[in-house]
């Protein structure tokens, strides 16, 4: 209430008087034709358009003037924002070994403590903590309810059996309602309550138990457009490709005479480049290995581990695992040593024992003597791919892990036919590899090795055909798990987990990827690798042959400087001083295959190199010869210039030792350059010695621009001049120059380097920007260069690493550097010292340190400037000031990468204000005026891009407008609101309305990510008053008054207006609203994306709805209050909206919930009313311009507000509306219930089937996104355009509705189906009861103002409707409570005003009264007998309800499929039931009245269940149709009704003439019920008008004016018994007609038509008349086919009714005997079974004796229309033959002896002649035969009518037009061939050879004779006409035929000559005329 109270008490000022805002209005409404406009130019207080930016109110001013009234609670904290809103968190990184990899302790240079600090600080992020918020929602809130829905699939049909009693068997009916069970009654229902307590009642039994959230059931449109967040980025951390754990489980040779050991590595062959590091393992036995005891002390665990972890970071089909075995060295080449191992096998190891001793003592003597030396042996490859692929897939691309580190160069080669290579998903395999190659001494390079590699993927490998060492070595390969246990790191640092530490270790193997990797460094690493490749020692005297190479890394050039840095290999210590490479035997150029890896120190000295000390190594044990001998000496100094040397080397070679001080300089330097005192080289200081030196390490950058500024950066720090850098010195006077050159230069560095010291590089270049250095006494401002190059480098990253962006456009590693580690230098708690960071630029400057805070830190931080002039800047405003000033290229750099500078901005702002302590101070001086001038500048300049730009740059221009939102979104969390409003206005300002739709959308973008803000509703001020308060508070009792002053009335127009006031207070929902309005105002034009407002206004109030702060709902309600002129915005663009109302055929249509039948007759029939005037908009309404999902969208936002805001408001508003305005509303509710109607689960199971289709599109997308096939940037492009439907950002309501379709789920469960059918079942319920609730308010209005009676109809309309719909139970039980609350109130309303609505509402009663829900039962029951009880008090007798329930049922009955009649019949018995208990009327006739009622509903139900069986068999039941409503002859208004549910089946069956009989008969019933009402003579007179159309017609005059009065109440009250229902009805029947075909009739119908319009002197339907007519009359001669009859005969039992009746049968043209047969019989078939089943196969009368009694017997005979000989005279056209035909004939032959067919003389013909008790067409397609005659033809009459045929056959063909010359030759051909047999000589000779003897026959014989004659006659003309159209080839042909006539004359001539003399007097006279229906019988007796 007090929310309420501030509403309407607080004080207003007078804007308007109420007379202006009055004029205003009127002008507009004349304008608008009274439709609730927006005011577009016009607004209530002010001339501010809508189109123009608005003032902002001044947010923080506003809240120091206006304190909060409220002082704890919900609504309070609406008022500002909670003060623990933003956090600044340190949170440690989390570290994966156990150990931090830190360098070890010593003196190490600041350089190496920088990246240790940079590698090891804590995260610094800023949270804004309701900020996440948004993520959370989920459906925890959503009680969902499981209610029954009455839809179409829930409804089974449940057909219950009557037996067959007559209709009007009273006894029985009654019987069987007597013991049908009532319904449970609703209490107090005839209880006389007052109307408030009824309407208080209801409403709490609505507004209890609902959801509490709308939007939750309603899954959000297209999640491309969701409130917008930052996803926040993933924690940079140390790059992994794809990982494989490779176990070796066992080795073992045919012999086991020594130890083996072997290593393992990957190898790209394409790229011919080793992609991993060595891992060293040995399988050897522990009795092996003490072979070496005296060599290895004891081996370190780490050297012991026998499984590795590789990491692929490019999988492809070109990578091997190489497997390299070595052994011991021992004299002999490798040929020799593996000799023994090819030769012996195991099985044969008894035969060889004593060899194999003798080799075992041999191996032991080496491996004492030689056994630090190994020697090459053998080597295998697994192709790696083929395990992968083989081992099949479980699934495809799981991961999308690379692609944020793949550049964009290395996409190329993913694409290449590698789409399998995923190394993630492949089931484990156990590979036994048993064939080795021996190593061949000259061929043990890298590029042999390729060679062999590429070969071994031929066929026809040449290794094939070498002789193999035979071995078994057992591995495992699998994909590595998340997180294995017992693993070391490549610098043996032990992994996490890492339970015991004595267990043997699997070792990750380090990656030399083959392509660069692009990720910032996190962790200290410090490797080196040194690989010898190869020497030659070819020129070298003396002998040096089996030559090793020891490598030892010194820090000094004493031998005992040597360093303990080399990792061992396997099964040895775990660091050593020294290494030896393997021995190729007597050779003097070796290569070699050994890696050496050192852990490089963290600070190096010009002291530190690599030694290599060449010896010869003596195999044979010789007197006096050492076993080593040094030969050689080279090294390679460790830095060069301060740099550290890698890459590939060739080196001389000294041969004497090195002299001192040699570590400085490079064996490579020309010796005539630096002289080393006589020292001696192998030839001739040649380089002989190949080295490749690779350092893996994150101290090093190997990058010599960025190694510069490393240098010059830290020389500042160090202070110390001179700076050696290359092989420059620079002195403190040039540094400034050389530093600005430096950091230029970084551009020219190479990216990979770049991007991994990211980190450290930008947080240098921040540093450089906030604490000029001072150099010589000077201060450097290097800002500007620092911009510069972060500008460019930031560029370059989002170039070349496009694939690893946002969806924002934000490159990865750039948004995790500012979230993670970005901070304000040296604010940081745990930083050591500030000295470090030269804080207070002199160094001579220091501060006691030890005890201060960090926030005291940041004082002294901030003080220094009162030392050093302006020594500090803080760095955000450093950086607008440098992008302000920034022109040329590198503001163009600056703006392509603008998220980044302002997410940069915000962070320092940040930070800054929570070491300063100021996150909690007033806004208002947070930052100094020049700063705030800086962002305006800033926002100013960047809309201006924006505007001049989107045309040029689209894309670019996208992220630009993004980022400036979200910036400002940022900026509403820490700056002063006012200022960051009027930057919204500035840019509003800028980039202009409805210009292009391209900026419009920009805009809605722009505000949809501003208005994202957490804080949204806060900053809108959901309590401010309109209008300033002028006076004190007004008096209680003015408040209570009701809205009494005209300043209060001006306030509520306010709030639903977009008024100034409002759009300057509530600031941010003015301009979404203003934006809503203006784009989807009618008269805009249509280019702009109203898709996209709509979806930005419903994605904010789902946010809302499920913001768990705005749970309250009081708290709901002020958010609504910003969204109050929504209201008059989506009733403005009613006549937009997509027609849901007509996806089935609902505009009124009181059918019921469309039932598929019904849809189908929807569209060619009027049903029972016609389509309803929706309150007068319907008739200009352009539907649909806006698809069906953005008008949902926008109705369930309409919605929300209706639930969610203050009722009173709502009231007060609507009384103030007009009366046009409040049926637009109502308008609009009811297109809402149409809306959210319930769809059921089959439409979900639907949905199902096409989403699928969809989705795999999807998925195809995806992968190819994924695969990289389609370049990444136009992937962005097109994924910021939303064509691509995944996003990989986190979306607010992915989580929350987890129900929803996911775009990437195949198919979904029944489960998920049934539980998307329940939410959507849950929202309609929902939808439809705000409906009900703003209905009621409604009402409440009406009653208040009393003015408004009118809107009363709308509201009733609205509430049919919503009963149409499928509903659940709990709406359905509320709204029938609503409705009797409304009959109570108003009950003259329906029995006087609305009596359509009437109808309607005893429809829609009834159609619930037969729910299979007893609770909806008990509902509409009750509901149907208040109805009657209420009509009967009215006038004392309720024939209004009484006619209006009876047709309801019919129609009901005649039309509904799952109609079920036991609880229709339950429910009859619960009326019945109420009335016996009603006393108040017991002594009343009512109770009797009811019970006749009930009674004469249940016999209409008993006779329509039978219809119900005979669903499926059309002509039965259209014969049960006409049953009825033959039934209700005395009953007109039923009889129509049924008349029309025949024509609505008929239609649907395509039957358009019978549809149009029944219109006919429609038609003619109207009729004599309009001229027994009133005379007028243009009216037809009734049923004889219509005799032309039909004969059948006469039928509807049977009821005389004693059966029934049309006076009588509620008797033809139906609509259609008006002249606009007999209209309606004739125009359907001409339509039908004319798509039967049957253009005569059309005209026909005209007839009577035409008079009714020339009375009313309607030209405009006259001249549509006379169109159609022509169209008509133009049709006449085209082709036309009519139907096709058969006589069906049906004999047995089985058929129950129809045992013995025969039907002509009419179906569709050309239909053949053989078709209707098989369709019969497959029909009666399924009925009875197909053996009950036997089709007839001859048209004999059917004798039923001898049948077999228990089957069915159907004869099928094809009929054709019989007419006599007079009739012929006026049935002339096609159209005359086959319109009133009422006699049917059909033809059997038979003989006398029982035979079918049999020589002339004795061939009889029976014809049998059918009358039918109708004529064809009628209003069925099958008519009872009444009447059948036989003629039986003897011979000579058979003979008589066949030469009659064949006379006219060629009379046709002979005069035919346009002449035919084959028919006629066909024709003539069976005519005058000689050998046609049975021809027409054979019947001459037979028939007229001889005078018959029987008088009877003279005629016959005559008439045959005169039948010849003419036959001979045509015969002749038809040669002549042949004649004229042959060509010269047939001449001959024409010659034969002519012999032949001449033939057939000559032998007939005396046959037809003879006379008979006895027929010149008569001897018996034949009557031969018979009676026969014709058509045009009745107009003569009109005559």
């Amino acid at each position: 209430d007090s929310y309420l109270f501030s509403i309407i008490m607080a004080s207003y000022a007078v804007l308007f008087s109420r007379t202006v805002a009055a004029e205003v209005r009127k002008q507009i409404a004349g304008q608008y034709g009274g439709s609730p406009q927006l005011l577009k130019n016009l607004s209530v207080g002010g001339n501010i358009p809508l189109t123009e930016a608005i003032e902002p109110v001044d947010f923080e001013e506003y809240l120091i003037t206006h304190p909060p009234l409220i002082e704890s609670g919900p609504l309070r904290d609406l008022i500002e924002f909670p003060p623990d809103d933003i956090e600044v968190l340190y949170t440690p990184r989390e570290c994966r070994t156990l150990g931090q990899a830190v360098p070890e302790e010593g003196e190490n240079d600041s350089h190496v403590r920088d990246c240790t600090r940079s590698y090891t600080e804590d995260w610094a992020i800023v949270n804004r903590k309701y900020d996440a918020s948004l993520h959370l929602f989920f459906l925890n809130s959503l009680n969902i309810n499981t209610d029954f829905y009455m839809s179409q699939d829930d409804l089974k049909r449940r057909s219950m059996s009557i037996d067959d009693t007559p209709r009007g068997s009273w006894a029985c009916s009654i019987f069987d309602l007597k013991n049908s069970q009532p319904d449970a009654l609703l209490p107090h229902l005839l209880d006389r309550v007052p109307n408030e307590e009824i309407d208080h009642h209801n409403e709490d039994q609505r507004k209890s138990n609902r959801h509490r959230e709308l939007f939750a059931l309603h899954p959000a449109l297209d999640e491309d457009e969701p409130i917008e967040r930052h996803c926040v980025p993933d924690v940079p951390k140390e790059h992994f490709g794809q990982r494989l754990l490779v176990k070796c489980l066992s080795l073992k040779f045919e012999i086991e005479i020594e130890p083996i050991f072997a290593s393992l590595a990957l190898y790209d062959i394409k790229e011919k480049k080793r992609i991993s590091e060595n891992f060293y393992f040995d399988l050897n036995s522990e009795q092996t290995k003490a072979m070496l005891r005296p060599h290895i002390p004891s081996a370190a665990i780490s050297t012991l581990a026998r499984s590795a972890v590789f990491s692929i970071t490019y999988p492809s089909q070109d990578v091997f695992l190489v497997i390299k075995l070595e052994k011991v060295l021992q004299q002999g080449d490798i040929g020799e040593c593996a000799e023994p191992y090819m030769v012996f096998k195991e099985s044969d190891a008894a035969k060889n024992k004593e060899k194999l001793e003798k080799l075992r003592s041999q191996s032991e003597q080496f491996c004492q003597r030689l056994g630090r030396y190994r020697m090459p042996f053998a080597w295998t490859a697994i192709h790696l791919m083929n395990i992968v692929n083989s081992a099949e897939r479980k699934g495809s691309w799981s991961e999308r892990r690379n692609s944020s580190i793949v550049g964009r160069r290395s996409l190329e080669r993913t694409t290449s036919g590698d789409e399998s290579c995923s190394l993630t998903s492949f089931r484990p395999a156990t590979l036994t590899v048993t064939n080795f190659f021996k190593q061949e001494g000259d061929r043990l390079s890298d590029e042999d090795l390729y060679k062999f590699l590429a070969d071994m993927r031929r066929p026809s490998s040449v290794l094939r055909r070498l002789r193999p060492i035979t071995g078994r070595l057992k591995i495992d390969i699998s994909p590595a798990p998340e997180n294995p246990h017992y693993c070391l790191t490549p610098d043996l640092l032990q992994v996490k987990p890492y339970p015991d530490s004595r267990v043997r270790p699997t070792k990750e193997i380090l990656e030399f990827p083959a392509r660069d990797i692009y990720v910032p460094n996190t962790t200290y690493r410090n490797l080196l690798y040194v690989n010898p490749q190869s020497l030659n020692f070819a020129n070298r005297q003396g002998s040096a042959r089996n030559i090793t190479v020891k490598v030892q890394f010194m820090n000094g050039e004493d031998p005992s400087n040597a360093m303990p840095v080399i990792f061992g290999k396997s099964s040895c210590a775990e660091y050593s001083k020294e290494a030896y490479t393997a021995v190729v035997y007597h050779n003097r150029s070796p290569d070699f295959l050994d890696e050496v890896k050192i852990k490089l120190p963290a600070s190096l000295t010009d002291h530190h190199h690599i030694l290599f000390t060449f010896y010869h190594v003596s195999c044979q044990q010789k007197q006096n010869t050492p076993l080593e001998t040094p030969v050689g000496y080279t090294w390679i100094p460790m830095l060069q210039n301060g740099r550290l040397r890698t890459g590939h080397f060739c080196l001389p070679v000294s041969l004497e030792k090195p002299p001192q001080s040699y570590s400085v300089l490079s064996p490579d330097v020309s010796p005539f350059l630096v002289p080393l005192p006589g020292m001696k080289w192998v030839d001739n200081h040649r380089g002989v010695f190949n080295v490749e030196v690779v350092a893996a390490s994150t101290i090093h950058t190997q990058d010599q621009f960025l190694d510069k500024f490393f240098a010059l950066v830290h020389a500042l720090d160090e202070h110390m001049f001179p700076v050696r850098i290359g092989d420059m010195r620079i002195m403190e006077n040039n540094l400034e120059a050389e530093l600005k050159s430096s950091i230029a230069a970084l551009n020219s560095s190479q990216l990979e380097p770049v991007v991994r010291f990211l980190h450290l590089l930008l947080d240098k270049l921040v540093l450089l920007m906030v604490r000029p250095p001072v150099i010589a006494g000077q201060i450097v401002n290097l800002g500007q260069a620092s911009f510069e190059v972060m500008a460019s480098i930031v560029n370059r990253l989002h170039k070349y690493l496009d694939t690893s962006q946002d969806m924002h456009g934000r490159n990865s590693l750039l948004s995790s550097y500012i979230h993670y580690v970005f901070r304000l230098p040296n604010m940081d708690p745990n930083s050591p010292s500030p000295a470090a960071q030269w804080t207070l630029c002199q160094r001579t400057v220091s501060y006691p340190i030890v005890e201060l805070r960090y926030t005291d830190l940041y004082a002294v931080y901030l003080n220094a400037s009162l030392m050093v002039p302006s020594c500090s800047q803080l760095f955000h405003e450093e950086l607008a000031l440098q992008w302000v000033v920034s022109s040329g290229s590198v503001r163009e750099g600056a703006l392509q990468q603008a998220w980044f500078f302002f997410e940069l901005m915000v962070k320092s702002i940040i930070h800054h204000l929570y070491f300063t302590d100021r996150l909690q101070s007033p806004r208002k001086n947070r930052f100094p005026e020049r700063f705030m001038d800086d962002i305006t500048a800033l926002v100013s300049t960047i809309a201006g891009d924006i505007v001049s730009r989107f045309q040029k740059d689209l894309e670019l221009v996208e992220r630009l407008n993004t980022s400036l939102a979200f910036f400002l979104n940022d900026l509403l969390s820490v700056m002063d609101r006012g200022f960051v409003f009027s930057l919204i206005k500035t840019y509003w300002k800028q980039v202009p309305c409805n210009s292009n739709p391209t900026l419009e959308s920009l805009r809605l973008d722009f505000l949809r990510i501003v208005c994202s803000h957490e804080h949204y509703v806060t900053l809108n001020l959901p309590f401010s008053l309109l209008t300033p308060p002028a006076s004190p508070s007004p008096s209680v009792s003015s408040a209570t008054s009701g809205f009494s002053t005209h300043v209060q009335d001006q306030k509520i127009a306010n709030m639903f207006e977009l008024s100034v006031p409002f759009r300057e207070q509530h600031y941010l929902a003015g301009l979404v609203l203003t934006e809503l309005a203006v784009i989807l105002d009618p008269e805009a034009d249509g280019s702009v994306p109203w898709c996209k407002v709509i979806s930005v206004v419903h994605n904010m109030l789902s946010s809302h709805d499920s913001d768990p702060r705005y749970a309250d709902p009081e708290v709901k309600a002020r958010v609504a209050l910003l969204y109050l002129p929504l209201i008059g915005i989506v009733m403005e663009t009613l006549p937009q909206l997509h027609d849901f109302t007509e996806s089935h055929n609902q505009w009124g249509r009181p059918g019921g919930p469309g039932t598929e039948e019904q849809e189908a007759e929807g569209n060619s029939m009027i049903s029972q009313t016609v389509a309803m005037a929706i309150a007068g908009t319907s008739a200009t309404r352009q539907h649909g311009s806006f698809s069906a999902e953005s008008s949902r969208s926008l109705l369930i936002c309409l919605l929300w507000v209706l639930k969610n805001a203050d009722e009173m408001v709502l009231q007060k508003w609507f009384t103030d509306l007009s009366v046009s305005q409040l049926n637009r509303l109502l308008d609009l509710l009811y297109l809402c219930v149409s809306c959210f109607e319930y769809k059921g689960k089959k439409a979900f199971e639907r949905m199902n089937s096409l989403t699928f289709k969809k989705s795999k599109d999807m998925k195809a997308k995806l992968e190819e996104a994924i695969l990289g096939s389609i370049g990444a940037r136009q992937e962005m492009v097109r994924r910021s355009k939303g064509q691509l439907g995944y996003q990989e950002n986190l979306r607010w309501r992915k989580d929350m509705t987890h129900w929803r379709q996911t775009s990437e789920k195949m198919d979904k469960t029944r489960a998920e189906l049934e539980h998307e059918a329940i939410i959507d079942g849950n929202l309609a319920t929902e939808a439809n009861l705000i409906i009900l609730d703003t209905l009621e308010i409604i009402v409440q209005t009406v009653s208040v103002t009393e003015s408004k009676e009118s809107i009363l109809g709308g509201v009733l309309k609205v509430l049919l409707h919503s009963m149409a719909c499928n509903q659940s139970a709990l709406y359905l039980q509320h709204c029938f409570a609503t409705q009797r609350a409304l009959v109570s109130k108003f009950p003259e309303l329906l029995f006087e005003e609305e009596t359509e609505q009437c109808a309607d509402l005893c429809l829609r009663l009834l159609r619930n009264c037969s729910s299979s829900i007893s609770t909806i039962r008990a509902h509409a029951s009750a509901s149907l007998y208040l109805l009657m009880r209420q009509n009967f008090e009215i006038g004392n007798n309720f024939a209004r309800v009484k006619m209006q329930v009876t047709m309801s049922l019919s129609s009901l009955v005649g039309t509904s499929q799952n109609f079920n009649e036991e609880f229709l019949r339950r429910s009859l018995k619960t009326i019945l039931t109420y009335a016996e208990e009603d006393l108040e009327l017991r002594e009343t006739t009512f109770p009797d009245q009811v019970q006749d009622l009930v009674f004469n509903l249940h016999m209409i139900l008993s006779d329509t269940v039978k219809m119900k069986e005979h669903q499926e068999d059309p002509e039965m039941l259209i014969d049960l149709m006409y049953r009825i409503a033959k039934g209700y002859q005395t009953s007109p208004d039923l009889r129509l009704t049924w008349l029309q549910n025949m024509a609505g089946k008929h239609s649907e069956r395509n039957n358009h003439a019978e549809a149009a009989q029944c219109l006919v008969h429609s038609a003619a019933l109207v009729a004599e019920y309009l001229s027994m009402l009133e005379d007028r003579k243009y009216l037809p007179v009734g049923c004889v008008t219509f005799q032309n159309i039909s004969s059948n017609v006469l039928e509807e005059s049977a009821v005389s004016d004693d059966v029934v009065s049309p006076d009588e109440e509620g008797i033809c009250s139906g609509k259609y018994f008006t002249e606009a229902g007999l209209v309606g009805l004739l125009e359907q029947a001409a339509a039908s007609f004319s798509m039967a075909g049957m253009y005569e009739a059309v005209n026909e119908v005209y007839k009577v038509l035409i008079p009714i319009h020339e009375a009313s002197r309607d030209a405009k339907k006259l001249a549509t008349i006379h169109g159609k007519l022509q169209e008509a009359f133009g049709k006449i001669n085209g082709k036309r086919m009519f139907g096709t009859y058969f006589r069906v005969g049906f004999y047995g039992s089985k058929f129950g009714d129809l045992d013995e009746q025969e039907f002509v049968y009419k179906e569709p043209a050309i239909t053949k005997l053989a078709e209707i047969s098989h369709r019969l019989e497959s029909f009666y078939g399924e009925r009875f079974g197909e053996e009950q089943v036997e089709v007839i196969k001859d048209s004999n009368p059917v004798d039923k004796c001898k049948l077999d009694p228990n089957k069915a017997f159907i004869q099928i005979t094809y009929v054709e229309p019989y007419f006599d000989t007079y009739e012929m005279k006026d049935r002339i056209t096609y159209f005359d033959k086959n319109y009133n035909l009422r006699r049917f004939v059909y033809c059997t032959p038979f003989t006398l002896d029982g035979r079918a067919h049999g020589d002339l003389h004795e061939q009889f013909k029976r014809k049998t002649i059918l009358t039918t008790s109708h004529a064809f067409p009628y209003i069925k397609t099958r008519i009872n035969i009444i009447h059948k005659e036989e003629i039986i033809s003897m011979p000579i009459e058979v003979a008589i009518e066949d030469m009659q045929k064949k006379t006219q056959e060629l009379a046709f063909a002979t005069h035919q037009d346009p002449s035919d010359a084959k028919m006629l030759q066909m024709v003539l051909q069976g005519s005058v061939g000689t050998t046609v047999n049975q021809g027409p000589l054979e019947v001459a000779q037979v028939f007229l050879s001889e005078i018959p003897s029987d008088p009877k026959l003279y005629r016959h014989h005559n008439k045959l004779r005169l039948c010849f004659k003419d036959f001979t006659k045509r015969c002749e003309d038809a040669l002549r006409k042949n004649k004229s159209l042959i060509g010269p080839d047939q001449k001959e042909y024409q010659r034969e035929l002519e012999r032949n006539y001449h033939r057939l004359k000559e032998a007939l001539q005396p046959l037809i000559n003879r006379k008979i003399p006895q027929l010149y007097k008569p001897v018996l006279q034949v009557n031969s005329h018979r009676d026969s229906f014709s058509r045009m019988s009745l107009r003569k007796l009109d005559v």
